[in-house]
């Protein structure tokens, strides 16, 4: 059921059950994060794996501090930057979080979402919530309540309906190590986004599965997705293949193409990628194109959902 009563969402969640919630990144699969019966139905319903963590969102910075031990300085500059908005940190947890919300970590990630609606749903509940993407695990993130419903919306209770997501790429996580940010997922706060701040920057080493958005294989369509140096190219060397291109900027090739920025605005290529995934893998083509992307601002973000869709 899709709808845009909040009070109604409220009820839904304080009952135990999960329902989707609209934020400014993708939609979120939420249950009562202090809930193990409900954190629990948010593992089956995605069937998502045990060991891979979910996020705490919370109504405001001061709600947040109670879920972890520590502030460092650099999550105040952040949280006061960009909160609420698109960045997640991972900070040592309370013993009000339960284990089951950070896979049995000692760290959990927390972020205040912006969006108006989820933002008035927070603001009347008494507990957090825990809300990955509202997908099957593995799959292409919701950008729309549709998505929702023709994925999901049979094994939950509601669909909060808050129109499109305006970032349409998941947070950007990153961890503290000293006077240091460490990115662990590429998101809406872009590096350039927080070194602006005087923060200094340095990507994750670590192997282990510290947060959302790790895995190796995510984000994935069902058709085949390649990226490709040239698209035109590979056509060329490839004519008996059947293929659809996601395009950045509006040109001539000789293949059907979803065009997802008429002149590579990267902004407009992350609001459009998974609407873009998602209609290239309704067409009647064997595989999809993407060209690799610049390197910069939000493009690390894509770039990081095209890698592991491909993968």
């Amino acid at each position: 059921m899709i709808g845009t009563n909040v009070a109604q969402g409220a009820s839904f969640l304080s009952q135990g059950q999960l329902i989707a919630i609209p934020t400014e990144t993708v939609y979120g699969l939420a249950a009562n994060a202090l809930s193990y019966e409900a954190v629990t139905e948010i593992y089956r319903v995605k069937n998502r794996p045990k060991f891979n963590p979910l996020i705490l969102h919370c109504a405001n910075i001061d709600e947040a501090k109670n879920y972890v031990l520590e502030w460092p300085e650099e999550a105040r500059l952040l949280s006061n930057e960009f909160w609420p908005g698109s960045i997640s940190f991972l900070l040592p947890k309370s013993r009000l979080v339960p284990d089951l919300i950070t896979a049995g970590s000692s760290h959990v990630v927390v972020r205040v979402p912006n969006h108006p609606l989820t933002l008035d749903l927070l603001s009347r509940l008494s507990f957090p919530l825990a809300a990955p993407s509202a997908n099957i695990s593995n799959t292409v993130s919701p950008t729309t309540a549709q998505h929702v419903e023709s994925s999901i919306g049979s094994q939950i209770g509601y669909v909060l309906d808050g129109g499109p997501c305006s970032v349409g790429v998941e947070s950007s996580i990153v961890a503290f190590e000293g006077s240091n940010v460490v990115i662990l997922r590429e998101g809406g706060i872009s590096q350039e986004d927080i070194t602006a701040l005087g923060i200094k920057v340095k990507e994750s080493t670590r192997s282990e599965i510290q947060s959302p958005g790790q895995l190796i294989r995510h984000y994935s369509t069902c058709k085949p997705l390649i990226i490709v140096k040239n698209i035109q190219e590979w056509v060329n060397q490839n004519p008996e293949k059947s293929a659809i291109a996601l395009l950045y900027e509006e040109k001539e090739i000789s293949l059907p193409c979803i065009v997802l920025s008429k002149n590579y605005n990267l902004g407009e290529i992350a609001n459009s990628l998974f609407r873009g995934m998602r209609e290239a893998d309704k067409s009647d083509a064997e595989i999809i194109l993407a060209e690799s992307i610049k390197p910069q601002g939000i493009g690390r973000a894509i770039a990081d959902r095209l890698d592991r869709a491909q993968s």
